[in-house]
Formats: structure tokens, sequence, C-alpha cells
């Protein structure tokens, strides 16, 4: 379609248009990721998420900087509504973002959860492929860090940046709770701050522990811990330094394929599961739905005796 040639010759426009159509979903969007497909896998993605207030958009926006000066080009999709990206930042926030303003090495596309995150990761798996197709050499997913969504889109990542700061409260179980699991690179910011070392003490105890429980592996990664102040820029150059070797290690070691492989068997899975749902509800209509909500809720039927009945099983 004339849309795709356009996007995958660099027309920024084009490449506009067809995110909006991706974002929507239709059938339209359907055949362009399908004409486009085949010129994707080969931008390193890198997810950075992290609790809000941690200054990830900040490290977005410096990361960037540096990868331009080298000049590699650089797709963003920043799925956090208070993103600078997004507009909802305070003012200070986007007059750092003119820094990349009008340098056409770099494409911005903010994108609003609207309350659906299964929705989410499959638009920014997408958006990410669109960007990938076009030529951008990286692709930084800047994501809220917030819960299982974070999860899910670092599966999209080949390297998760984690984002953490000092005195936001009790970080550290927050991570343990989920995101150091999906962590690649730590990356305490705002180092300047009180309790800085602290953090990165605690962080590292945790990666102490973790390795201890997966056994001594000399090949295996182990999530380095940076400090950073990316208000102006200190420690970015050191975490792009990581997040290349990082990117190194998964194509020496193999875990790159491994990793893909991964990544297309969840989109296969969520997918499938999306369409299949939408093909049975469709088939039941909403009345019916509505009809057996109201016997669960009148506790007449539990919701896995009202599954088998629409689907047909005993």
């Amino acid at each position: 379609m004339e849309l795709v040639e356009k996007a995958l010759a660099g027309n920024r426009y084009a490449l506009a248009r067809l995110i909006s159509l991706i974002e929507d979903n239709g059938t339209e969007a359907r055949a362009a990721l399908a004409a486009l497909y085949p010129h994707t896998g080969q931008a390193h993605v890198v997810g950075v998420t992290g609790a809000p207030g941690t200054g990830k958009s900040t490290l977005v926006n410096e990361l960037t900087k540096v990868l331009r000066a080298q000049g590699t080009t650089v797709g963003i999709v920043a799925v956090d509504p208070s993103s600078p990206f997004s507009g909802g930042a305070l003012l200070g926030d986007r007059v750092r973002m003119r820094d990349l303003a009008g340098d056409r090495g770099v494409f911005i596309r903010s994108m609003a959860t609207r309350g659906s995150l299964g929705g989410l990761a499959r638009a920014t798996s997408d958006v990410v492929k669109v960007l990938d197709a076009a030529g951008f050499s990286v692709v930084l997913v800047e994501t809220v860090g917030a819960g299982q969504a974070e999860v899910d889109i670092a599966r999209t990542a080949h390297t998760t940046v984690v984002v953490e700061a000092p005195g936001l409260g009790d970080e550290v179980q927050a991570l343990k709770a989920g995101l150091l699991e999906i962590a690649d690179v730590l990356v305490v910011n705002k180092a300047d701050r009180p309790g800085a070392a602290q953090t990165a003490r605690a962080l590292e105890m945790v990666i102490n522990r973790n390795a201890v429980r997966g056994g001594a592996d000399d090949n295996v990664w182990r999530p380095p811990i940076l400090k950073t102040i990316a208000l102006d820029g200190s420690g970015v150059p050191e975490v792009l330094e990581v997040i290349v070797a990082h990117r190194e290690y998964l194509r020496a070691s193999g875990s790159w394929a491994e990793r893909e492989r991964a990544r297309v068997e969840t989109e296969l899975r969520n997918v499938l599961q999306q369409e299949l749902l939408a093909r049975l509800l469709a088939r039941v209509g909403e009345e019916q739905v509505q009809a057996w909500v109201e016997r669960i809720a009148a506790r007449k039927v539990d919701v896995y005796t009202a599954v088998r009945a629409v689907l047909g099983t005993r």
C-alpha cells in the first residue's frame, strides 16, 4: 500500500499516519503490518521503565542526545501518560524536549492508555515494528512502571532499563515485586540526592541474593547498577555503553534469537486470545453476556459454570 511505501522511504507524515492507523487496529492496519513485517528485525529495542518520578523521560531524552551525537537514528515510543512526550509534564520538561525538536534522526510518538492495558501492550509492540521497519536503529520504549503492563511490554524489548531514584519510599520492595526480574540494566537516577548510595547498595544486595539462588554461572548477564543525574547528563554515556554491551552479549550468547522466539510466541498467544475472545463474544451476543453477569452477581451460578455453558462444554 502507498502509505507503507512512503513510510519506508522516510516520509515522516506517512509514518505518523501509519502509526495512527496501527493504533486504531482496523483491517487496513493488519494489511500494513503484513507489508512492513519483512522489513523488521533490525532495531535494538530498549525498554525504559520505573516508578513515576524517577526521571525516566529525562533519561530517555539524554540517551537520545548521546545516540544522535554518535549518528544513530532513534525512535521513541512513550506510553506513560504523564510523560513530556505526551504533553502532560511540567513546562520545564517540555522545554528540555526541544533539544530533539526538528531532528530528522528522531521520531517521537506518545501513546495514551485508553484504559486498556492489553490493548496498550499490543499497540506498543506494533508501533515498535513500524519504527523498526522505517529504519530507526534504536527504538526506546518508555513506560510508567506501575504493574503487569510493564512486564508485558518488557517482552517487546531486547534490553530493559529499570530506573530508580532515592527518596521515593520502599523502592526495593517494589523491585522485588516484579520489576527487578525484568531488569537488564539498573539505573539509580537523581544520584545527587541523599540516599542514592543506600538505594544502590540495597539493589546490589537483592541482585547478589538472586545470583546465589540462581547458582554461579559466568555466562549469565548480571544487571549492572549505574548512577546518573539525567538533568545534566551525568552518567548517561555510561548507561548507553552498558546497553550496547548487553546487545553484544545477547548476540554472542545466542540469547537474542531466544528472546525473539519467546517474544513471537507470547505475541502469537496474546493475539490468538484476543481474536478468539472477540469472535466468541460476537457469537454469544452482548445481551446473553449481560444475562450471565446478572446470574453470577445474584449468586445463582459461579463464573466457571457460566463459562462452560457459554462455551457449550460441561
